[in-house]
């Protein structure tokens, strides 16, 4: 197994923080829509929100298998928006700060990102442009010592209720195409930045999402992140760890769906038998359990190839294809078995069923995962 003593021992804190502190609060959560600004404060207080960033800024310097053990674990806790919420703020949007930022911008922002004060939002999506990075149409202008933003972004995560953003912004017009796009830190509150909308969704309730506008947003050239002109590669480079993380949430989720299915067909009766004795629902049972393992297997192989870093593109569209399909296969199952039961909003598979549907869609389609394993694979 690739996980360590330490990793073992920092799953035991993250389950017990999950059992005692998420897991018996997420209906009220879900029913109002959002996660208490409290949570990400405490799991900062316990060193959960920077485990991969340097000691100076908060962050515990652990390696990223440390950071798949937390995801496994709040995949757990039965709401698919609360760990989506967490990992958008740790590993979807702060990682390029890290990364790319200067020494002065960690300074500024990692301590209260670590210490869950600021939440983060990643701001790309638009309106009129999704998958296609390179055509965002949201602008940038250079003022002096200042840049001036204008444009609107929408599936917005932690965007109603976040405080620092991640903002993708065209800087060129002229050029080659992937070399116009930069990336800006813009805090909330910032004059002309507005959160137009608060959208409902299928599922991932606890989870907010904004639509996001930017109307003459002035931000400092020091909020410039990374290089003027590359803030393409920038998020390209970016997409492997959102799309592992995809990955091992749906895995882990799933895993307990299954669990929770099985929980069901041991206790629940029909024809004056456990359900579980039926020979038709065991060997969906079995089929379930070998569909998460192997999803399982794949994922840590490519985590595992990520964290050497290795070339692994082929290795994490596939774990991501396949886990994220998985995870709507092993759904459909779980509450199909459950019956009219199965159906009622007061049951955790029927959230799962809403919450998991989003991760093929999200962090990159299934149709651009093949897209990616074919280029690899054909040229």
């Amino acid at each position: 197994m690739p996980f360590t003593s330490e990793h073992e021992m920092f799953r035991d804190l993250v389950r017990r923080f999950v059992q005692d502190e998420i897991t018996p609060h997420v209906d009220d959560w879900e029913e109002h829509g959002e996660i208490p600004r409290d949570l990400f404060r405490r799991m900062g207080e316990l060193g959960l929100l920077g485990i991969e960033y340097e000691t100076q800024h908060g962050g515990a310097d652990a390696d990223f298998w440390m950071t798949v053990v937390l995801a496994e674990e709040l995949a757990r806790c039965r709401s698919g928006g609360v760990a989506f919420s967490v990992i958008v703020h740790t590993d979807m949007s702060s990682p390029w700060l890290g990364r790319v930022g200067t020494d002065d911008q960690k300074q500024r922002y990692l301590p209260d990102i670590t210490g869950g004060r600021k939440v983060c939002a990643l701001a790309i999506t638009e309106p009129g442009v999704g998958s296609d990075m390179a055509s965002l149409e949201t602008r940038a202008v250079r003022d002096g010592d200042d840049w001036i933003i204008n444009g609107a972004k929408t599936y917005i995560t932690n965007g109603v209720y976040g405080d620092l953003y991640f903002v993708a912004a065209k800087t060129r017009d002229t050029g080659p195409k992937h070399q116009r796009l930069s990336q800006f830190l813009v805090e909330a509150g910032t004059p002309g930045l507005k959160v137009s909308r608060k959208l409902s969704k299928t599922g991932m309730w606890a989870s907010d999402t904004a639509e996001l506008v930017f109307e003459d947003v002035r931000v400092p050239h020091a909020n410039l992140l990374g290089e003027e002109g590359r803030g393409f590669y920038q998020l390209a480079s970016g997409l492997q760890r959102e799309r592992l993380l995809s990955a091992v949430l749906s895995v882990s989720a799933a895993g307990q769906a299954l669990d929770d299915t099985l929980e069901f067909l041991k206790n629940r009766e029909s024809f004056g038998k456990p359900l579980a004795e039926f020979q038709a629902l065991r060997h969906r049972i079995a089929d379930m359990a070998v569909d998460v393992e192997a999803a399982r297997r794949l994922t840590y192989t490519a985590v595992e190839a990520f964290a050497s870093g290795a070339d692994c593109v082929t290795e994490v569209s596939m774990a991501k294809l396949y886990s994220t399909e998985m995870a709507n296969r092993i759904a459909y199952e779980a509450v199909q078995m459950h019956g009219g039961l199965g159906y009622m909003r007061e049951l955790p598979v029927e959230r799962f069923a809403r919450d998991y549907r989003l991760w093929t869609i999200a962090a990159g389609t299934s149709e651009m995962m093949r897209e990616i394993i074919a280029k690899r694979l054909l040229g």
